[in-house]
């Protein structure tokens, strides 16, 4: 099973190729991948990394975590699970979303 690590704090010049270099003198790479803006394709300034063996990942993080790379000191852990966010675009719709009633109760 592979360790998914994540990376923030990162330069906003950062790309994979840079940020798998960053682990590589650890182990073995599954995949590193700096997240962009959809829009703009611009990074996000932070990133994940998977790595195969577990004890290599760990290795990696504690020696990555707060070192300094092109002036930003990285904050590198162990992934949390991506949680289920709603699909969709937005809008309400009945009883839905929308502003205040200032406290007001509904009446059917």
């Amino acid at each position: 099973m592979t360790t998914n690590i994540y990376v923030g704090n990162l330069s906003y010049a950062t790309d994979d190729r840079e940020l798998e270099d960053l682990f590589a003198p650890f182990g073995e790479i599954a995949s590193a991948r700096v997240i962009t803006d959809r829009e703009t394709g611009r990074s996000k300034g932070f990133g994940f990394v998977e790595m195969p063996d577990s004890a290599q990942a760990e290795a990696a993080i504690a020696a990555l975590n707060d070192t300094e790379v092109d002036g930003r000191a990285l904050r590198i852990n162990e992934a949390r699970p991506r949680e289920e966010r709603p699909r969709g675009g937005g809008g309400g719709g009945y009883r839905g979303g929308g502003g205040g009633g200032g406290g007001r109760r509904e009446r059917w």
